[in-house]
């Protein structure tokens, strides 16, 4: 199987790396029995970025590796350490490449060197449970996850930055003149289509310098796909001007310089209406080839005058013998140079995509119901679910509370749901569905109220009253005991088993026997 040299419209698969998941941590320290949440967040996943770049021609590397993604965000980890963002992936493009969605929008038109596109942004790292404490939550005991990059297909179609184009039918020498003004070096030969791909040569006249493209030769119903067809139509759009290369030499029966340029005309016409370009507005040249045969330079000679009667500059040129090339140079420049003086300055641009708004423009979600289901759409609940931990109780709560704050709940009672009904939240690929029931708290069970963590209140260690109290009772207690000694009665050292006892003076300690006895 033949490998391509030049491609010129591939698709392309990329996806944004994962955000990195934040991680729950206690700091544990010596003399620092509290030491508090410091679990890190997780890094920003890498994102796939398009760039122009001055030196990239063709789309070859995207025809053999058309899966591309970016890096993965690290996790977090404990002592408040952020795990390291993804690399990012830049893939370079050739100036005028045009970048597609699925359904043919046109996303970005890559022009001017260095211009970048961020095709495919990386998922956010998760933040870790020392981001997530507040006032109230003082020790979150979950962390989110980090969110997924953004996957999509693309389609790049490449159009050839010149500014002059060739067109004409095949064999017409439009390579051969190419290689004659410039350095080009094309294949050339003496059948039909030799011409597979575009070329571009370098021109210059007098101070301006200018690109010109060959394109791959023209037929009649080029712009339905025959012969080449509208494949490399397609290149000759942001041309500054077009210069029909006719053959005056060609023996083929029922064609002649006049009719070959009817013939392409009406190709531009309607390609133009196919696409919507402007092509038919585009200055024209024409170049009556292959006039040093005898024959050819007499047939140029009788066309002349009709052509000039159209409006259009003539020049009668050889590619073989280079006469007429330097009129056609400096008249394709000056076409040049006119139209650099009215184009604006094209400055280095950024893009970079961002979801398209959800139906109810304004409001950050919206509900409806489907097939008894309710259904919530919108960016914060969708990307809320996406980073919540469902095997947390705790984290489950917290994906509730930013719910209802949000206003979903409130939206369901007004929309007529009813306890026990299922809510659906995220993609229709990958969607969670809840049980309705706005009675119960929407926190983890151990949180209490929502906002707050009644663990820190359930704390077992004592208080200095509470230790002091009982070492009253307790010195109380003994001198009880050293009491029933005295009187001959024999004490009770059993230990108190309960709060009453301990309130009643019956608390264990250590005791003083009689002289040079420790009873304890």
């Amino acid at each position: 199987m033949a490998v391509p040299s030049f491609v010129d419209k591939v698709t392309l698969h990329v996806a944004g790396g994962s955000g990195g998941d934040g991680v729950a941590s206690v700091h544990r320290e010596k003399f620092k029995p509290l030491g508090g949440p410091d679990g890190g967040n997780g890094g920003n996943g890498g994102s796939v970025i398009l760039v122009v770049g001055a030196d990239v021609t063709t789309l070859i590397d995207f025809h053999h590796e058309p899966h591309r993604r970016g890096t993965n965000g690290a996790p977090g980890a404990g002592n408040n350490r952020s795990g390291s963002n993804g690399d990012d992936l830049v893939l370079r493009v050739p100036e005028g490449t045009v970048v597609k969605d699925q359904t043919g929008e046109v996303l970005a038109d890559m022009t001017g060197p260095g211009t970048e596109l961020v095709i495919a942004q990386g998922g956010r790292g998760g933040l870790g449970n020392s981001a997530l404490a507040s006032s109230k939550r003082k020790a979150p005991g979950f962390a989110l996850k980090g969110e997924p990059g953004d996957e999509l297909t693309i389609t790049l179609e490449l159009k050839v930055v010149a500014d002059i184009g060739l067109i004409g039918f095949p064999s017409a020498g439009k390579s051969s003149l190419i290689a004659a003004v410039s350095r080009a070096r094309p294949k050339i030969a003496d059948y039909p289509f030799t011409t597979l791909a575009p070329n571009l040569g370098v021109v210059t006249a007098g101070s301006t310098t200018f690109t010109v493209a060959d394109v791959p030769g023209l037929i009649e119903g080029a712009s339905e796909g025959r012969g080449l067809g509208h494949d490399f139509l397609r290149h000759v759009e942001r041309c500054a001007a077009l210069v029909h290369v006719i053959d005056c030499a060609t023996v083929d029966p029922g064609r002649d310089p006049l009719t070959d340029l009817d013939v392409i005309e009406a190709e531009l016409k309607a390609y133009s209406d196919a696409t919507g370009s402007d092509l038919l507005d585009r200055p024209r040249l024409v170049a009556l080839n292959k006039t040093d045969v005898p024959d050819a330079k007499e047939i140029a000679g009788f066309v002349r005058d009709e052509l000039e009667a159209r409006g259009l500059d003539v020049f009668d040129v050889s590619a073989a013998s280079h006469a007429g090339l330097r009129e056609l140079s400096f008249a394709m420049a000056e076409i040049v140079a006119s139209r650099r003086a009215a184009a604006p300055v094209v400055e280095v641009t950024r893009i970079v995509l961002r979801p398209k708004a959800e139906a109810g423009v304004g409001r950050e979600f919206t509900i409806t119901q489907i097939n008894d289901q309710w259904v919530v759409r919108g960016e914060k609940p969708k990307r809320w679910v996406r980073q919540t931990d469902f095997a947390n109780d705790e984290a489950v709560g917290f994906l509730a509370d930013r719910l209802n704050r949000l206003g979903v709940e409130d939206e369901l009672l007004k929309l007529g749901a009813s306890p026990g009904d299922d809510v659906v939240i995220g993609d229709e690929d990958n969607a969670v569905v809840f049980d309705f029931d706005p009675q119960i708290p929407a926190g983890a069970e151990v949180l209490g109220r929502r906002g707050e963590d009644l663990r820190i209140d359930q704390s077992d260690r004592r208080t200095n009253v509470q230790r002091r109290e009982e070492l009253a009772a307790r010195r109380a207690w003994e001198a009880e005991k050293r009491e029933a000694r005295t009187d001959s009665r024999e004490p009770d050292w059993s230990f108190p088993e309960d709060e009453d006892d301990l309130e009643s003076g019956d608390v264990p300690g250590m005791l003083d026997g009689g002289e040079g006895e420790d009873v304890r």
